[in-house]
């Protein structure tokens, strides 16, 4: 019989209890099956580990295949900027065997295993890390206010001053100089003169809201420019925009000073920044929950500590494993 003892596996226990959760669900050999039954009944520890194990690979089964499916497809695109003369000929996995594999990379490396980083930042100038929030000095002595896991390019050789938000959300205080300042994010870009804003990409196009001055916005190359004025924000994706809208615009930009601030905002929204500032993955299980609307001001560095006090008002259920994913439902 197998302990029933509660112990408190190690991190190594844990991810050998997911090394064996991956191959048990691969058509194991029958010395694989005997193998893993000693190690099973060799230490109280390791049963505790595999139930754990259990409930994570349940728990995150839909998403974790979808990351695995996003994470080939930009790990494709990577491998192709790296050497466009060839052909990448890897296999795509499927089912139980892509969640797997994904769990195991994103549990085994935390952070690092996330491709679509490595193709963002391989054309960037600047980046900051999860968690890292990074002012710096352009040449034409503009400032500019990298939030956490984010990734700007700059080009000045054009004739123009040309920045591309390649991921996250950048807060621009621009120098004057004669030159456009044009900052390219999606499909639109944002044209200044002197002025303090932000541009921050979305799960679909961008949004720009205006701290002092004014900025014309184009959700396309076809489409006719916004003027926003300090106070004002507005969102853009597949080529058309909403109308400008008057925000606090110093509460939306208090990232800069640790701060996150939220009104009636979807828990889904809150949780995509809270991700940004964790060194691993925060998975979301439950569509009813993530559209639920939150209003509080947390301190942006500690994600963990603004997860608790969600889950001590939303009710919401925490699993978490080896410090770097988080499963919520």
């Amino acid at each position: 019989m197998i302990s029933t003892v509660r112990v408190t596996p190690t991190p190594d226990q844990e991810q050998a209890a997911l090394a064996w959760l991956s191959l048990l669900h691969d058509q194991p050999s029958s010395g694989d099956q005997a193998t893993f039954s000693r190690w099973l009944r060799a230490d109280p520890a390791h049963a505790q580990a595999y139930a754990q194990a259990q409930v994570l690979w349940e728990l995150s089964e839909v998403p974790a295949s979808k990351l695995a499916d996003e994470d080939a497809l930009a790990l494709q695109g990577y491998l192709q900027a790296m050497d466009a003369g060839k052909r990448s000929r890897g296999r795509r996995w499927s089912g139980a065997l892509a969640m797997a594999a994904c769990v195991l990379l994103i549990i085994a490396v935390g952070a690092g295993w996330q491709p679509q980083r490595w193709v963002d930042d391989l054309g960037a100038d600047y980046v900051t890390a999860p968690g890292e929030v990074k002012t710096v000095t352009l040449a034409d002595r503009s400032q500019v206010t990298l939030d956490a896991d984010s990734a700007i390019a700059v080009d000045f050789s054009h004739g123009e001053r040309q920045i591309q938000l390649r991921r996250g959300a950048v807060f621009f205080n621009v120098t004057r100089t004669g030159e456009p300042f044009v900052v390219q994010a999606d499909s639109g870009e944002v044209r200044v003169l002197g002025t303090q804003f932000e541009v921050r990409l979305q799960p679909a196009g961008a949004q720009v809201t205006v701290l002092s001055g004014r900025v014309g916005v184009s959700p396309s190359a076809q489409a006719a420019q916004q003027i926003l004025t300090a106070g004002q924000q507005v969102a853009y994706a597949n080529g058309s925009a909403e109308q400008p809208h008057a925000v606090d615009s110093e509460s939306r930009l208090a990232w800069r000073d640790g701060w996150l601030n939220y009104y009636k905002t979807p828990l889904v929204d809150v949780i995509d920044d809270l991700g940004r500032y964790y060194p691993g993955r925060i998975l979301l299980l439950n569509d009813e929950l993530g559209a639920r609307r939150v209003s509080a001001s947390f301190p942006s560095k500690d994600p963990q500590a603004v997860l608790n006090a969600l889950q001590a008002v939303l009710g919401f259920e925490q699993h978490s494993l080896l410090g770097r994913v988080i499963v919520l439902r």
